[in-house]
């Protein structure tokens, strides 16, 4: 049964204050730092297979996984949808949508009972311009795993490129098989 993505209350929303302490982005925040940046997130709980962000769709949040896990995938050209990872407590997704007004790369859809923080490209500017110093050491983290992300993904197409044969490989190949 798909349970509809709900808003956590006040109280509901205290609880989950420590936690996300452990979102590596904001990790080197100090505790006031941390609670005016959690006052203006959305605390999102979704349930078992329900749709976080879609695939193509243009909207300016960022995330932070405080409970629960989320699948990430994105569609072939022949409309079936690849699985990419799964990302759990601690994980972040839509860093790209800090600083750009980009359509979203993937789907992410929650695996079970989720609750994700959730910052509005807009309240995260005023964040960082009112606390400077914050705001730089939260930036620098975004940028060290967007930097992370790209070095894996570059380490993957090498693997890949590597894999490939190319055409000398494979006319050596039939050769040897055919004895010529």
């Amino acid at each position: 049964m798909l349970v509809r993505m709900e808003e956590l209350n006040a109280k509901e929303k205290e609880t989950y204050r420590q936690k996300a302490k452990g979102i590596m982005t904001f990790r080197y925040l100090d505790g006031p730092e941390l609670d005016r940046l959690v006052a203006t997130a959305s605390l999102l709980r979704y349930g078992a297979e329900e749709p976080v962000t879609a695939e193509g769709d243009l909207d300016p949040f960022f995330f932070g996984i405080l409970e629960g896990t989320v699948s990430v995938t994105v569609r072939e050209n022949e409309g079936r949808d690849v699985y990419i990872c799964s990302l759990g407590p601690g994980d972040v997704f839509g860093e790209a949508g800090i600083f750009l007004n980009v359509k979203r790369t993937a789907t992410v859809t929650a695996l079970g009972d989720c609750v994700l923080l959730r910052l509005h490209r807009k309240d995260l500017s005023s964040f960082i311009k009112d606390q400077p110093q914050a705001g730089n050491k939260m930036l620098l983290v975004v940028i060290y795993g967007l930097l992370r992300k790209l070095r894996a993904a570059n380490q993957e197409l090498a693997f890949e490129r590597k894999a490939d044969m190319d055409q000398g490989d494979i006319d050596a190949l039939i050769a040897d098989m055919t004895g010529n």
